[in-house]
């Protein structure tokens, strides 16, 4: 929990108490939105440019792969020396990651700058969790978290748009170039309120766990990386190798996890495990179901590209709906969100895909899928400060790391098995389009269902349980 000053109790999070802290909190979490999805629309042109060849999808999955590494690295060092110097140092690594890929002349240089950002963004966003905490009270936190989502939501709706026109009208190397004094704003405006930020009281991690938290962090970073390449070219080519080294990087993955999140999270645990898997489970669905609705659209509906993107901002803008609301559910209620949240976007996936089978009217997709965006604001930006009111200043980092790593593993699974469901069931499938985005659909469901048995056990009681487990 935090504690401000007495005088900051009331004030709001733009009043002049707190406002360069909430522009820069929100400038910083657009910047890494931005590299995360942004880029993709440029990646092409960087592609034919630099000639990609078979190296080009490592570009996407390095990012996120050291985003990993950089959430575990970043929770243990704010549990032992407090926030600063992990923000200090994730922002660094994205700018000098934006630098390299910016100013190279070779494709193997964009995946290198890529990896490097994906390190820096992956700590910057625990440490900026962190803060939060610390700095500002109980009541502001939702409020916070909501415009953090909005943060994370525009990049989605016009990056692409940007990073597209810039590749094509100016140069793809000012899509990273364009971030870069934008970071070294954002770090002007929060460092007078983080500089003074120092470790915990008394903190609960050595530096020797530390150690062995980062270790397990880069065994959890390569079975991700495994688990996702071979996935892909396994439901592509149908090659049993491929498959077994899947199932490999899944099982590295899940041993690493297992010490990595808050003990009890992978049988979901009451309380505090159960949040964090909450958070994993419906970002699996949430991500899968949008990262193919183009593709669905354009098969079962024959849209255009700028038709079916009606559907992705239709979920975009009721996302920012959800995360707006939830701000004014209070706090013994929070946990209902998640339960709620999880049921709804049950009901729109399932819905979206039973609607493509049946070709229901396209424009009752999108109203459906708008509410799977409702579902999402309302519900994730919960699980950030659930997990915030179940932490003590000690396990505050590690706490905020294991949400980021559901998050982000979530993605990565959901998008995996994604792709395995539609090399299976559209493309090799024995059934037509509509019934097998139908039956995808139904499946990544499954996902939000598991989520909503979660969202039930998130209620959090004191003491807070669920804390990482110190023979990590």
């Amino acid at each position: 929990m935090s504690d401000p000053l007495p005088a900051e109790r009331r004030e709001g999070a733009m009043s002049a108490a707190f406002r360069p802290l909430t522009l820069g909190v929100i400038a910083i979490v657009t910047c890494v939105a931005f590299e995360a999805m942004a880029v993709t629309t440029a990646m092409p042109v960087i592609g034919d440019d630099l000639g990609a060849g078979a190296g080009y999808g490592l570009a996407f999955s390095m990012f996120l792969t050291a985003s990993l590494l950089g959430s575990v690295l970043a929770g243990s060092r704010c549990d032992v020396e407090g926030p600063r110097r992990s923000l200090i140092t994730g922002m660094a690594l994205l700018v000098a990651g934006l630098v390299l890929s910016a100013a190279a002349g070779e494709f193997w240089l964009v995946t290198a700058g890529r990896a490097v950002s994906g390190l820096g963004s992956g700590a910057m966003v625990v440490a900026l969790y962190v803060i939060i905490g610390q700095v500002y009270p109980s009541r502001l936190q939702p409020v916070i978290f909501g415009w953090v989502a909005t943060a994370w939501i525009l990049p989605s709706m016009v990056g692409p748009l940007a990073a597209g026109l810039l590749a094509q009208y100016a140069s793809w190397r000012w899509v990273f170039a364009v971030v870069i004094p934008i970071v070294l704003i954002a770090a002007a405006l929060v460092w007078p309120r983080v500089r003074p930020l120092g470790p915990p009281d008394s903190p609960e991690l050595d530096r020797a766990l530390g150690r062995r938290r980062a270790v397990w962090g880069v065994f959890l970073a390569g079975g991700v990386f495994a688990a996702q390449w071979a996935g892909n070219e396994a439901a592509a080519a149908g090659s049993v190798l491929l498959g077994i080294l899947t199932a490999s990087g899944v099982l590295a993955a899940v041993a690493a996890l297992s010490v990595l999140l808050p003990q009890g999270t992978l049988w979901l645990r009451r309380g505090l495990p159960s949040v964090v898997a909450t958070r994993g489970l419906i970002n699996a669905a949430f991500v899968a179901a949008e990262a193919f609705m183009p593709v669905m659209l354009l098969a079962v509906y024959g849209v255009s590209p700028a038709t079916a993107g009606i559907a992705l901002t239709a979920g975009a803008v009721g996302w920012a709906i959800g995360s707006f609301l939830q701000a004014r559910v209070p706090g013994d209620r929070r946990h209902l969100l998640l339960a709620g949240g999880s049921g709804l976007l049950t009901l729109s996936i399932g819905g979206t895909g039973l609607m493509a089978g049946a070709q229901s009217p396209f424009w009752l997709l999108v109203a459906v899928w708008s509410l799977a965006g409702v579902a999402m604001g309302a519900a994730l930006s919960s699980t950030s400060v659930l997990v915030l009111d179940a932490s003590s200043a000690a396990d505050r980092g590690q706490n905020s790391a294991s949400l980021q790593l559901a998050d982000q593993v979530g993605a990565v699974a959901g998008t995996t098995v994604g792709g395995v469901l539609l090399a299976v069931l559209v493309q090799r499938g024995p059934v037509g389009p509509e019934t097998g985005y139908a039956l995808m659909w139904l499946v990544l469901a499954v996902f939000a269902v598991i989520g909503t048995a979660a969202g039930i056990r998130s209620a959090i009681v004191r003491p807070s349980t669920g804390k990482v487990p110190s023979q990590a």
